[in-house]
């Protein structure tokens, strides 16, 4: 191989004969693999870890790599120089990046209980496997098949742990946000810390068998040297570039350049010093500070690529000389049993003190087996130890294959024992409907955007703080998490604003303003930012909303209205899913078309604000109602309640007469309530299909203000039918929803729609709005009272007659 790159095949060149086209044909084979595995393993539970190494033993001599002459002209020995540098670029950027995303703030802030569990899950193993190693030797006191020295040392790196593994390997895992998530990532960073101090110690004992003891001063003071420049020049200039980037704008691109120059110079720095050349971007990685700008803009350069199309050619380098079926049946005895006795030593370690703390035994042992999880830097401790001859090849062999074994068949038990979605569900009924009167009324409201501020607002004015009935609000800003790995949720103290949320400022500017102007206790803000992925941030709603015992989650709807047309954020409509789906209370989603921010500004010229409910049947009507019931208690609101009832409709099942029974009940403590206040309307629509629904349902568009709506209806009913075209661009919202909200609606009022808690039919018994009872006699007085059609506050936009 003299020239670097081939002339092509019509020349006479075979490709493979060069190594440009062969890097690149290895780069492209181990990638492809490694995606392919992991969509097929990804259902199972598998990590992307556990993916990639099962490329690298298919193409190794284990499974193909024995006798495939294909494989042979992909890998030829002369290749392997160039694919084990890019293979350690790979590894080196995929640690430093790692490295970035983490938060070290959570080594001083981690509790007592994850100090405890953490030290433990290092200690115990290690003591536990040092007995074993012991035992082993004093059996075989004439060194037999494995000396003593090497059985020590397998002891030892059975023991460790990493936090990188951990915190890779419960993001994988989609449990980052949960209790157990971040519990083992604070444990692990007290374990991992211990660990590698204590796999460095054996290096260096290593290293000095080789080298005068002066070699070694040198080598020591070379690396604390390198340690103290990280960490008292490189991390100072980091937050120079930091403050130097304006509020919400981009770090440049030159510091990013400056960035990569050093971890190369740091990497180059190690082998000087004659340490790992993964000791200066590791340090230097989380050095790093996480998050925007500067720790977002890292990963987001770097990540995807590192990981899927270097790293994958790192495990195959890792696993070219692994050949399970060679190794000797003495070794594979002594690792199993030091692994085994590692396994049982960190599920004990990290159960015993779990009890102690009153953590459930399942949880516990969910944790533990989190704990004993192994990964890429156990591989990279190996090979490390293979390469100073502490490890023969046999034994570094069957640990790495003992590696994957392990952590493939714990990663889906985890996701098997601990599901935290099961969770997070309430026994108790709570929503608007299920708080009385006097009760306070606790409420979650979540912001995307800034933007959304003004208009969560006006439905937090809307929904009637009163000294009889106070609301109590909780808002959470929710952020994607980007350039760390840890999740944080940060509660903003009166008059003080995170450093770690900066960008939540306006937000909370404006809800402590909007709390100053309700004097009197009518009404508290608690604000929050939570900075979370936002595949698993739901339950981090889900969480806090059943903590706070929150009746009501208000949610923005994913598409903004602007000037010139409309935004949307698939994103947030993914969030906005997930919560609905299974969210503890009432929610309700928010389709801000201004209009409710223009009304409440006009009651101050005495002018009304207009809220209508489209009332067809079922719970979620019901909530819708009850909500609409407690605005209407405002002064300066007038609420119209359009029943839409089906011609000759009669209830055939028991869930339909109970539906039945309490729809006519809250329908009639509403008419009861139109007859106190004059400003509010009701009338009823028959309907026998669906085209005259949604003709009712059109008619109403630019009635109001705001129109609130049920999500879910009886799908069985005939006016349903034929309705599954008008639900096809949001069925998050309903088949009413859709059609107010679809982008061929006239519609230009706001829309809230209502989704009621989540229980057994049976929890609709027994609670409702309570307005008292309604006798027949005094019905038919008040049907007769509210039988008129004109809208009062809007007599130029509704006809006399029928909608």
């Amino acid at each position: 191989m003299h020239q670097v790159r081939s002339r092509g095949l019509f020349f006479g060149d075979n490709p493979f004969h060069f190594p440009a086209p062969v890097l690149m044909a290895q780069l492209i084979v181990s990638a492809s693999l490694s995606l392919l595995i992991h969509a097929i393993l990804t259902p199972l539970g598998e990590s992307a870890f556990i993916s990639m190494m099962l490329a690298g033993f298919f193409l190794g001599p284990s499974v193909w790599g024995h006798n495939n002459e294909i494989l042979r002209a992909l890998y030829p020995l002369k290749s392997f120089y160039i694919n084990e540098t890019f293979a350690f670029l790979g590894c080196l950027l995929f640690m430093f990046v790692v490295g970035a995303k983490m938060d070290m703030s959570m080594l001083t802030r981690a509790g007592k209980k994850a100090e405890f569990i953490g030290f433990l899950s290092f200690l115990v193993p290690l003591t536990f496997n040092l007995t074993t190693a012991s035992f082993l030797a004093k059996r075989n006191p004439n060194s037999g098949p494995v000396p003593p020295n090497l059985l020590y040392h397998m002891a030892a790196f059975q023991s460790v742990s990493s936090f990188h593994v951990i915190t890779c390997l419960l993001a994988d895992l989609n449990l980052l946000n949960s209790e157990l998530g971040q519990l083992a990532v604070s444990s692990s960073m007290v374990s991992g810390t211990c660990s590698w101090v204590m796999v460095i110690f054996i290096f260096i004992a290593r290293q000095d068998n080789f080298v005068s003891s002066t070699a070694m001063v040198w080598t020591y003071l070379s690396s604390l040297l390198l340690l103290l420049l990280i960490i008292l020049v490189l991390r100072p200039i980091m937050y120079v570039m930091i403050r130097n980037t304006p509020e919400g704008k981009p770090i440049r691109e030159g510091y990013i350049l400056i960035i990569f120059i050093m971890v190369l110079v740091m990497a180059l720095s190690g082998e000087v010093c004659g340490q790992h050349f993964l000791l200066g971007p590791v340090v230097l990685g989380l050095a790093v500070p996480d998050g925007p700008p500067l720790g977002t803009a890292i990963v987001q350069r770097l990540e995807s690529f590192v990981t899927w199309i270097l790293l994958p050619s790192y495990f195959v380098y890792s696993v070219a000389g692994v050949n399970v079926f060679s190794v000797d049946c003495s070794i594979v005895t002594s690792v199993a049993t030091l692994g085994l006795t590692s396994f049982m030593g960190k599920v004990v370690a990290v159960i015993v003190p779990s009890m102690y703390f009153k953590i459930p035994l399942m949880d516990a042992l969910s944790l533990g087996l989190v704990m004993s999880s192994q990964g890429i830097t156990d591989v990279m401790m190996l090979q490390q130890a293979r390469l100073l001859f502490i490890l023969d090849d046999q034994t570094y062999s069957f640990m790495v294959a003992a590696i994957v074994v392990v952590t493939g068949v714990l990663t889906p038990l985890i996701k098997l024992l601990y599901q935290p979605s099961k969770r997070l569900k309430s026994s108790w009924k709570r929503g608007i409907q299920h708080t009385t009167q006097n009760m306070e009324l606790r409420m979650l409201v979540c912001i995307y955007h800034p933007e959304s501020t003004p208009s969560l607002i006006s439905i937090l004015e809307m929904s009637n703080p009163a000294t009889k009935s106070p609301i109590c609000c909780y808002v959470i800003h929710l952020m994607e998490l980007a350039g760390r790995l840890s999740p944080i949720l940060v509660y903003h103290r009166r008059g003080t604003i995170s450093s770690q949320a900066q960008s939540s400022s306006h937000i909370v500017n404006a809800f402590r303003f909007y709390e100053e102007q309700n004097q009197g206790g009518n009404l508290s803000v608690n604000l929050f930012t939570a900075i979370s992925p936002f595949n698993t941030v739901h339950e981090e709603v889900h969480r806090i909303s059943l903590e706070k015992r929150a009746s009501m989650l208000v949610l923005p709807f994913h598409r903004q209205w602007k000037i010139h047309g409309f935004e949307d954020d698939p994103k947030v409509r993914s969030v906005n899913r997930h919560i609905l789906h299974k969210s503890p209370c009432s929610v309700g989603v928010y389709v801000d078309r201004g209009t409710l921010q223009r009304c409440l500004i006009q009651t101050a010229t005495a002018l009304l604000c207009s809220i209508g409910v489209i009332f067809i049947q079922g719970r979620d009507d019901r909530e819708a109602l009850a909500y609409a019931m407690r605005m209407g208690e405002k002064p300066s609101v007038g609420v119209t309640l359009v029943h839409v009832v089906e011609t000759d409709y009669q209830p055939t099942t028991v869930n339909s007469c109970v539906d039945f029974e309490l729809d006519y009940q809250l329908v009639c403590d509403f008419k009861i309530a139109t007859v106190a206040r004059r400003h509010h309307v009701y009338m009823e629509e028959n309907v026998s299909d669906s085209v005259e629904m949604v003709n009712v349902i059109r008619r109403c568009e630019n009635w109001f203000d705001l129109i609130l709506v049920g999500r879910h209806h009886d799908r069985e009913s005939v006016i349903y039918k034929g309705l599954a075209e008008w639900n096809s661009e949001f069925p998050e919202l309903g088949f009413v929803g859709d059609i107010l909200v679809a982008s061929d609606s006239q519609c230009q009022a706001s829309v809230l729609v209502v989704q009621q808690q989540r229980l057994d039919m049976s929890a609709d018994y027994g609670g409702s709005y309570d307005r008292g009872s309604v006798t027949d006699d005094a019905m038919s007085t008040v049907t007769g009272a509210s039988s008129t059609i004109a809208n009062p506050w809007r007599p130029n936009k509704v006809p006399s007659g029928k909608l």
